[in-house]
């Protein structure tokens, strides 16, 4: 009988465990990043970017990823509250939508405000073009899905498009946000004493 052979390991090459890393710190969590942008991002309500988040820089390659990991976050939100909507009202599929499309926009009013600012104002072609293709498909999907159309067309586009600003025109827009009064600490006072 002869010995089983032996298993041997290989590093991987894309093992980016702190074990593999051997003094480098570690690489942000893609999934984490993203969850503080999107924090950060319904915070502010500003339509912009906020790149300045810990881990942006080390996990988003450009503008573009990010702006696509928000429009992916958006898209399936969106998704799985029409599938909710539908559920409690499935005769009135329009309202189903337009209430769906609401909920999400009230659930993720920065990353809303995000990508109207670049589908408005892109920063380059390639977020231009990545822009209009996803408000094809976001469209399309609220035509297809209140039933108002079995086709990929420009009747489906231009009644998604009326969906949608039906749905907008029933937004309440998010709150500014408010500064919460900051009571002096001792660090606070002594900065105020001190001479600069």
């Amino acid at each position: 009988m002869s010995p089983t052979p032996r298993a041997t390991t290989r590093a991987n090459p894309r093992d980016t465990s702190p074990s593999t890393r051997r003094g480098r710190a570690p690489r942000p969590n893609r999934g984490d990043t993203l969850r503080r942008v999107i924090a950060v991002a319904d915070q502010r309500c500003d339509g912009r970017l906020p790149r300045d988040v810990p881990g942006v820089a080390e996990t988003f390659e450009d503008q573009l990823s990010l702006v696509g990991a928000l429009q992916l976050r958006w898209h399936t939100r969106l998704s799985g509250r029409i599938e909710r909507e539908l559920m409690a009202q499935p005769l009135d599929l329009e309202d189903a939508v337009v209430a769906a499309w609401r909920g999400a926009a009230a659930e993720m009013p920065g990353v809303r405000a995000i990508l109207d600012r670049q589908r408005s104002q892109p920063g380059d072609r390639a977020t231009a073009a990545a822009m209009a293709r996803a408000t094809i498909k976001e469209r399309t999907m609220l035509a297809v899905m209140a039933g108002r159309v079995s086709a990929e067309d420009a009747a489906a586009l231009r009644i998604g498009e009326q969906i949608e600003l039906r749905a907008r025109a029933g937004l309440t827009p998010p709150a500014a946000p408010t500064r919460r009064h900051h009571r002096a600490g001792l660090l606070d006072r002594l900065k105020a004493v001190l001479p600069a």
